[in-house]
């Protein structure tokens, strides 16, 4: 007899299993694609050697997560590869803004706005754990920390509007360029609260990656589920509940519209209403690139980062996302790049890398990104496009082919507003129940929303036990000696 069942294997739905297999729960996984991952897929694009990560490549959150805390990478061999430089910014005319994992170095290299970033950072550096515990909760309980909505409020304050407390466009350009992770309307409360969480982590649990790519982290999950007894199906799509009857627990890790599609008439009509009012935002659509070299940036010191952030100025980047989250296009969006090799030299194999890019678009666009992406790299990298061997791009509108989940090519799932971060789905006091018994959702379209950190499922699985089986201690997911 299963005790649960989990849809999607997306990494919530592996913290959900994980959570409840280590309470001592039998669970089974149900996959619709041929392989479990979600977000953290790693695969062979063009190659044999050389691995792409496929969806998610930086991981802040998996260093910093408090569910990735007790799971503990590290000791089960996930090494989390740390770049000295997280990220950095070019700049019109050559210039480049970085940021260090030192908050010394890079407030030095600001220049008159490195005391500024010093106050603004620091305080939340030195209380990393708890400011990440509170942005990553299911916002509703009262932090641990008592002084860090204190920190937390006169910040997100000063970087909610369109002024800003930086004086130069280097620090006003590193900081937006980091709140346009929230992929929506800038300036606003949400892409505030996105700079200040990925922001001060880069000075604290960094933006790292994952040794031989993404799905190593999804590979150390599916071993601990399977070793307590867990089982998986892929290639097995569950199109309506009605097949899990008889299981006491499902826990859905799917995006609304699809429980609202396997539900059907077994939700109540006013939950229905409520369901379908839930918004996607913007859209991201992808590059992949295998190339024969580093990019060839025009300035040297964007070659150390992690992580690149091609918008040009303040008012640039607010430009391409205010027009991108409207729905209209640009010819000059929002682009993240990474050369994982700069920071997993193994990623490197014969001489050949791999490139990973997204640029942001409108919900559902359809434009093959590869042109559009590879120009926006050549501006800052001159002769960039003599270094591809072979490229690959999955539109907007296509990434919800590749993972139901984003819908329109929205991988936070659900745009990420303030009323969409703390009604997520919809109004509910325990966001991850449903008005059907046994029945929860935890995808990234719950709180505390997108990124791999695996909280969704986490939280969804703790409700589960506390609701079910009167479990209010929770499951020790340290690996086990031997």
């Amino acid at each position: 007899m299963t005790d649960a069942a989990i849809v999607g294997t997306g990494p919530n739905g592996l913290a959900a299993a994980v959570t409840l297999a280590r309470a001592g729960l039998s669970v089974s996984l149900f996959e619709a694609a041929d392989t479990i991952g979600g977000g953290l897929r790693t695969a062979p694009l063009f190659d044999r050697d050389v691995v792409h990560d496929v969806c998610s490549a930086v991981h802040p959150m998996a260093a910093a997560s408090a569910f990735f805390r007790r799971f503990d990478l590290p000791a089960r061999g996930v090494r989390l590869l740390q770049p000295d430089m997280p990220y950095a910014h070019p700049l019109p005319g050559g210039g480049a803004a970085a940021a260090w994992r030192s908050i010394t170095r890079t407030a030095d290299h600001l220049g008159a706005d490195g005391r500024r970033w010093r106050r603004l950072m620091e305080p939340l550096a030195a209380r990393s754990r708890s400011v990440v515990d509170l942005f990553l909760s299911d916002l509703r309980t009262l932090p641990r920390d008592p002084v860090v909505p204190l920190l937390l409020a006169p910040r997100l304050l000063a970087h909610a509007t369109t002024r800003t407390p930086f004086t130069t466009e280097a620090a006003r350009a590193l900081l937006t360029g980091v709140a346009a992770h929230a992929v929506g309307r800038l300036p606003s409360p949400t892409s505030a609260a996105v700079a200040l969480l990925l922001g001060h982590a880069a000075h604290s649990t960094g933006w790292p990656l994952a040794e031989g790519g993404s799905a190593r982290i999804a590979d150390v999950m599916a071993a601990d589920i399977e070793a307590h007894g867990g089982v998986f199906h892929t290639g097995h799509r569950v199109l309506d509940l009605a097949e899990l009857d008889g299981i006491p627990l499902i826990l859905l890790d799917v995006g609304p519209t699809a429980f609202l599609d396997m539900a059907g008439e077994r939700l109540p009509s006013a939950y229905r209403r409520a369901i379908r009012r839930y918004r996607y935002g913007p859209g991201a659509a992808k590059a992949d690139f295998l190339v024969n070299g580093p990019i060839p940036w025009a300035n040297p010191l964007v070659g150390q980062a992690g992580t690149v952030h091609l918008g040009g100025t303040r008012a640039d980047i607010i430009r391409q996302e205010n027009a991108t989250a409207a729905g209209r296009t640009v010819s000059e969006p929002f682009v993240l790049v990474v050369d994982p090799a700069v920071t997993d030299p193994s990623r490197a194999v014969g001489g050949k890398r791999p490139v990973w890019a997204y640029a942001h678009v409108p919900n559902g666009d359809t434009r093959d990104p590869v042109d559009l992406i590879r120009r926006r790299i050549e501006e800052h990298a001159p002769g960039f496009s003599d270094t591809v061997i072979a490229s690959r791009g999955i539109s907007a509108g296509q990434y919800e082919e590749y993972n139901p989940n984003y819908v329109g090519g929205d991988i936070a799932a659900g745009a990420v507003t303030l009323r969409q971060s703390l009604a997520r789905p919809t109004v509910r006091w325990d966001p991850y129940t449903t008005p059907l018994q046994g029945v929860y959702l935890c995808s990234a379209s719950t709180p505390p929303g997108p990124s791999v950190h695996g909280m969704c499922g986490h939280l969804a699985a703790l409700s589960a036990l506390r609701r079910h089986h009167g479990i209010r201690d929770r499951p020790d997911l340290s690996p086990e000696p031997g």
